[in-house]
């Protein structure tokens, strides 16, 4: 069966590539990425303050996280600090930072720079494996070092990037599972025209494939998303997106590779093992994050449901009608935080405006004379996403969907599906009060994007014939000078805008040269 196969007419098998196969420069390279990365993110990282204390949201988090280290009970417990409205993982992390650092400005922002960094070096690899390519990689790496929204947000004692970096795990894993997935049943191809293994003749003699047994790429990604919501509840969306991602990509490998019912193997053998994995898994994950409040005496509404309860949900124990009670809390909190109710920030925005950053957030200000030679000199933090590499997301977007829906390029499709997993979901309230900084999660699918389109631009330039002399063609060289270009423009822009993303002290005419537009300020 498996000769019959290989002799299937019109038919012809992926091309055996796993990700990008130059290891060696593939690793100097993302050490190279992972030391600019580290260098910018720790630079200078104990500034901006409010005199000494948290700017911003800092002002949220921070004191909670203190709260759970020194509270004894990796929970809070203090009513003074009111609503609790995010679950506890993003605060253990501040707090890790916190026990090592103190209570000070390294102590908030250690965390998130450490992850802010492994966002970048997770950039880079995703970008390199689905491209095949290193130098795609590069580039993608380059452009995560220099968002100003990734930049700035993994030098802030907030959650965003926290929830940023469990769901770029989670991706990352997923297209490691694909790559292996293919490899496997590439090797089972291979194996069945030799007669051999029974794993090989499972996959060809099964009209549904194979089992692929125990997946470990899988399952972290479902840890990583189980942390993601346990970060915030965005997360939520990734753990519906990825899990038909995966889904998507075992019914793609099975067809690739012959499978005669590919799609109903999929609901027979995959279906279960990756709801268990994708979704099961972050819902165990998530409760799992809340032990302490369960073993703690003095966690925050721990003992509102007391005594055998009454109603529909009278037999569910008190403490997890306790815990319902607290989370239906958040969820009222959320939904009361909308414009018609008289909530309103002077920095709030709304999704449409956010991917191409026209209104970014004000974080801190200092003013005074400090370091600048001038009487009036300040201190500005403010969070706006590098106008070279956000102004372009809207041609990008339009050439990815193109990519995707025209050419079938699954690669842009799982880009825009990440992308799309932080955004859509925001129109759903639109009435709620919003931030640009929720355009975190947005950020590393866009440079991914952006890095593809590069990758495609110098594909299609290093496909054209030579001239006759065997020289380079005129549009190739014109299409690398403008990658090349591109490229450094972007490294310039974030130069310039480097004092208001880093904070450094300078004049207050510097800082409104800063400013490209009206919604700026």
């Amino acid at each position: 069966m498996a000769e019959d196969l290989g002799r299937s007419p019109g038919r012809t098998l992926p091309e055996p590539v796993f990700g990008a196969d130059d290891r060696r420069r593939g690793l100097v390279v993302g050490l190279v990425i992972t030391a600019l990365a580290a260098i910018t993110r720790l630079w200078d990282l104990t500034h901006p303050t409010d005199k000494g204390t948290p700017v911003f949201d800092e002002k949220h988090y921070v004191p909670q996280a203190w709260q759970v280290l020194t509270g004894g009970n990796w929970i809070e417990d203090n009513p003074a600090y009111g609503l609790v409205v995010h679950p506890p993982v993003g605060k253990w992390l501040l707090a890790l930072g916190q026990a090592v650092f103190g209570y000070g400005p390294m102590g908030w922002r250690i965390l998130p720079a450490l992850c802010g960094i492994g966002i970048v070096v997770m950039v880079y690899c995703i970008a390199r494996r689905i491209a095949r390519s290193t130098l795609v990689g590069a580039m993608a790496g380059l452009l995560a070092i220099c968002d100003g929204v990734l930049f700035v947000q993994s030098r802030m004692g907030m959650l965003d990037i926290f929830a940023a970096f469990f769901i770029v795990a989670a991706f990352a894993a997923l297209l490691a599972d694909r790559d292996q997935m293919r490899r496997r049943l590439d090797d089972a191809h291979r194996a069945a025209k030799g007669n051999g293994g029974r794993f090989a003749a499972d996959c060809f003699d099964s009209d549904f494939g194979p089992r692929f047994g125990f997946r470990w790429y899988r399952f972290t990604a479902g840890v990583m998303l189980g942390l993601a919501c346990g970060t915030k509840w965005s997360g939520i969306y990734f753990v519906l997106a990825f899990t038909l991602m995966s889904l998507a990509f075992d019914v793609a490998a099975r067809r690739a590779y012959g499978v005669r019912r590919p799609w109903l193997g999929v609901l027979r053998r995959d279906l279960v093992p990756s709801a268990a994995s994708l979704s099961v898994m972050p819902i165990l994950i998530y409760l799992a994050s809340f032990a302490p409040w369960f073993a703690s005496e003095t966690s925050v509404y721990r003992y509102h449901e007391t005594g055998s309860g009454t109603g529909a949900f009278g037999w569910v124990p008190a403490a997890w009608r306790s815990l319902w009670y607290y989370q239906s809390g958040i969820l009222r909190f959320h939904e009361g935080l909308t414009s018609s109710a008289g909530n309103h920030h002077p920095w709030e925005s709304k999704p449409w405006t956010w991917p191409m950053g026209l209104r970014p957030m004000l974080y801190a200000v200092e003013t005074g004379p400090d370091r600048c030679g001038d009487g009036d000199c300040a201190r500005v933090q403010m969070l706006i996403g590098t106008p070279a590499i956000w102004w372009l997301a809207l041609p990008v977007l339009a050439w990815s969907l193109w990519a995707f829906l025209g050419r079938r390029d699954w690669r842009y499709g799982v880009a825009l599906l990440g992308y799309g997993a932080a955004f859509a979901p925001w129109f759903l309230t639109i009435d709620r009060q919003m931030y640009f900084f929720y355009a975190t999660l947005m950020t590393p699918f866009l440079v991914v994007l952006i890095a593809l389109c590069l990758g495609d631009a110098l594909r299609w330039a290093a496909a054209l014939p030579r001239r006759a002399d065997g020289g380079a063609p005129d549009r190739q060289i014109l299409v690398l000078a403008a990658v090349a270009v591109y490229l450094a423009l972007v490294v310039l822009n974030f130069a310039w805008l480097w004092p208001v993303l880093a904070g450094v002290p300078i004049t207050k005419l510097h800082w409104h040269q800063e400013i490209w537009l009206p919604s700026w300020s």
